[in-house]
C-alpha cells in the first residue's frame, strides 16, 4: 500500500474520526477528454494523481438528475412503470428527468419532469435527499424531491418509451415491503421510499 502524502493522512484523520460524511477532496486531474459523445450523456476520459501514481479513468459524465416522490391525500405513493432498455424490463420507478437545460434550479426541473411524465403540478415540494447514483462509473448527482397537494394540469404529448408509461398508486409501506422483497430493484425508487419511510417511522 501506498504511504499517505501529508494531505492524505489529514484527510484520513477527518474521516476516521469527525461526524460521519463524505469528503470532497478531489484529486488533480492533469488531463481530461471527451472518449464519447453518446444522444443523452457522454463518457469521459481523465488522468490524475493519486497515491504518487497517473490512474485513468473512464466515466458517464451525466447532466444530473431528479426524481419526485409525490404522495396523495390518502398518502399513497406515485409510482410509474417504463420500459428500461439496458436491462430489458418495465421498471416501476419514481417520475425522474435530466438536468438537461442549462441553469435550471432541480426543483424547477422536478415541478417540469412531474408534469411531463405523469400531467401533475404540486403545491407544497421537500427536498427529501441528494445522493450519487454510482460514483464509481459517473459523475451523475440524484436529488429527489417530496411532492404534495397534486393537482391535474394539461396532458403532456408523451414519445419513446415514455408513451407507454403505466401509472399506480401504492401505500408507503407495500412500496417498501416490495423493495424488502426484492420485487422493486430500481435504485432511485429504492433510495427515496426507504428515506421516506425512515423520516416518517
Amino acid at each position: 500500500m501506498t504511504e499517505p502524502t501529508r494531505a492524505d493522512a489529514a484527510a484520513l484523520a477527518v474521516l476516521t474520526t469527525g461526524p460521519l460524511a463524505d469528503l470532497s477532496d478531489p484529486a488533480p486531474v492533469s488531463a481530461s477528454e471527451l472518449a464519447f459523445r453518446g444522444k443523452v450523456w457522454n463518457i469521459r476520459r481523465d488522468t490524475f494523481g493519486f497515491g504518487g501514481h497517473d490512474v485513468v479513468r473512464e466515466y458517464v459524465d451525466h447532466t444530473g438528475a431528479v426524481a419526485v416522490l409525490a404522495t396523495d391525500a390518502h398518502g399513497r405513493v406515485l409510482l410509474i412503470n417504463q420500459y428500461r432498455h439496458p436491462i430489458g424490463e418495465r421498471e416501476w420507478e419514481l417520475p425522474a428527468g435530466l438536468l438537461d437545460i442549462a441553469g435550471e434550479p432541480p426543483l424547477e426541473a422536478a415541478r417540469r419532469e412531474l408534469a411531463e411524465e405523469v400531467d401533475l403540478a404540486a403545491s407544497d415540494w421537500t427536498q427529501l435527499l441528494t445522493f450519487h447514483t454510482s460514483p464509481g462509473g459517473s459523475n451523475e448527482v440524484l436529488h429527489v424531491f417530496a411532492a404534495e397537494g397534486l393537482t391535474a394540469t394539461p396532458t403532456f404529448a408523451r414519445t419513446e418509451e415514455e408513451a407507454e408509461i403505466v401509472v399506480r398508486w401504492a401505500p408507503l409501506q407495500e412500496v417498501v415491503e416490495a423493495v424488502l422483497a426484492g420485487r422493486l430493484r430500481n435504485s432511485i425508487l429504492i433510495v427515496a421510499v426507504l428515506a421516506a419511510h425512515a423520516r416518517r417511522g
